[in-house]
């Protein structure tokens, strides 16, 4: 009897798996940074290098769309595909990626440079290894690996859409489907953006935070001043905004934004239970993923509730003042705060927003001018798993991984999938494979490469057995 087109493609795959890794180290030296300007020519090397593959192993109308927009004059472009001559009855999966990283630093911290991918203990360690580059390139040399086996042709109808912003909130990949959802019809949206729950263990998250990313823009005088003449009567915009932000949580970790919680749903106590039977260790995770003396975890709730059905409040990081080496007394006309929320179901962003933005504006401190501005956002998102592409998708890890998939959330946002639930009303697979120790967006970030090997016949399973 013949081989099956998943039995040829996964051959093939195993044949030229050095092959995927060389091509993916050349992909992650690309510095894609969709974060800074400076960096705008390497985003669009990295889509042309993805055009350009998409090319040769046989997808068409391959493209590059600019998402440049009056709102929004430095997008970078998406990287669109096709093939859809599968036949009637067959279903069209949307393939989903993103080809920008966020910046390495603090680099004195990596063991290797993060854009000189290098193998270690079986992992890849660069920037951009599994947050996405990785992950999306097993997307593509899935497609590959079934071209090979099937002369040319693909089981299902593929279309394949890969953003360069997603680490900055996703605008433009969000225009397109809001304004050319019609370029993007299908039946299911697959995305490897995630982790695994644990090491070998099969994973599809049913749940992400959503998220608003703001600036907190505190001024004073309008010069920065000599602290010795000035100090005790100019007000210092960096103890205003230190206040401010000390009125945000509680000493608990509860966030103190009057209405914040009103429309939180929490977690259904059959879907807590199936949580306890994950085996996780609370001390394991402080020490060997967290590394900090103690956790902080909302009190009343436990850490995975934490990280995945409660609200965060975070800091990450405070420009403005003196930071050189040794002394300037100055006290700044100006500070600023980089402050983010995770958000869960049923929050929504403009109500959290405007409610977060009152607040802060009520408890500024006098003799202050306080701005708080809006940098992106993300909706909070729970998936449906009762439909048969989360079928044909656990069926397919299970044969590659021999064990049932978990169910978890994710505490992680993704803007784009709430695009394509909102204004596509596609189911998504959220069906990644990274590891929770490789140290996305932080020095050494790695993959696992027998998960990215792994990854890309459970897509090719995935692909080949799917039906609407």
């Amino acid at each position: 009897m013949a081989e099956s087109t998943a039995a040829v493609a996964v051959e093939f795959a195993r044949k030229n798996g050095e092959r995927f890794v060389e091509e993916l180290k050349a992909l992650l030296r690309i510095p894609s940074i969709s974060t800074l300007p400076e960096h705008a020519p390497d985003v669009r090397r990295a889509a042309e290098f993805i055009a350009a593959e998409l090319r040769r192993i046989g997808m068409e109308n391959v493209e590059l769309i600019e998402t440049v927009t009056t709102d929004h004059p430095h997008g970078h472009p998406l990287v669109y595909g096709d093939w859809l001559h599968a036949g009637a009855g067959a279903p069209t999966v949307l393939c989903y990626g993103h080809y920008d990283v966020q910046p390495a630093e603090p680099l004195d911290e990596w063991i290797t440079p993060p854009f000189e991918p290098t193998e270690r203990n079986g992992n890849l360690y660069a920037r951009g290894a599994v947050d996405d580059k990785g992950q999306m390139w097993m997307h593509v040399k899935a497609l590959e690996s079934l071209f090979a086996a099937n002369q040319g042709r693909l089981p299902v109808n593929v279309r394949v859409l890969m953003e360069g912003e997603e680490e900055v909130g996703g605008e433009g990949i969000a225009w397109f489907v809001r304004e050319h959802g019609d370029r993007l019809r299908a039946d299911v949206a697959l995305v490897s953006d995630t982790d695994m729950f644990a090491p070998d263990l099969p994973t599809l998250f049913v749940g992400l935070r959503g998220m608003i990313y703001t600036e907190i823009e505190v001024r004073g005088a309008k010069i920065d001043l000599h602290s010795g003449m000035y100090g005790g009567a100019a007000p210092n915009p960096f103890v205003a905004l230190a206040q401010i932000i000390a009125k945000l949580k509680d000493e608990d970790g509860r966030i103190l934004i009057p209405g914040f919680h009103d429309k939180v749903v929490p977690p259904s106590s059959e879907e807590k239970a199936t949580w306890t039977k994950l085996g996780f260790d609370e001390e394991r995770y402080r020490e060997n993923q967290v590394g900090s003396p103690a956790l902080i975890n909302e009190a009343g709730y436990s850490v995975l509730e934490a990280i995945w059905t409660r609200p965060t409040l975070d800091v990450h990081g405070m420009p403005g003042g003196f930071i050189g080496a040794g002394a300037k007394t100055v006290i700044p006309a100006k500070a600023v705060a980089k402050v983010s929320m995770r958000l869960v179901p049923d929050q929504a962003p403009a109500e959290i927003f405007a409610q977060y933005k009152d607040y802060v504006e009520s408890i500024a401190p006098r003799g202050v001018e306080v701005t708080v501005r809006p940098i992106h956002s993300a909706d909070p998102i729970i998936v449906s798993i009762d439909n048969p592409y989360v079928r044909a998708a656990t069926a397919a890890m299970h044969e590659v991984f021999g064990t049932e998939t978990v169910f978890v959330r994710s505490g992680a946002s993704i803007p784009v999938v709430g695009d394509f639930v909102r204004e596509l009303k596609l189911p998504v697979l959220l069906m990644g494979f990274g590891l929770p120790d490789d140290n996305l967006h932080a020095p050494n970030e790695k993959f696992h490469l027998a998960n990215f090997h792994r990854g890309i016949e459970s897509i090719v399973r995935f692909l080949d057995t799917v039906r609407a």
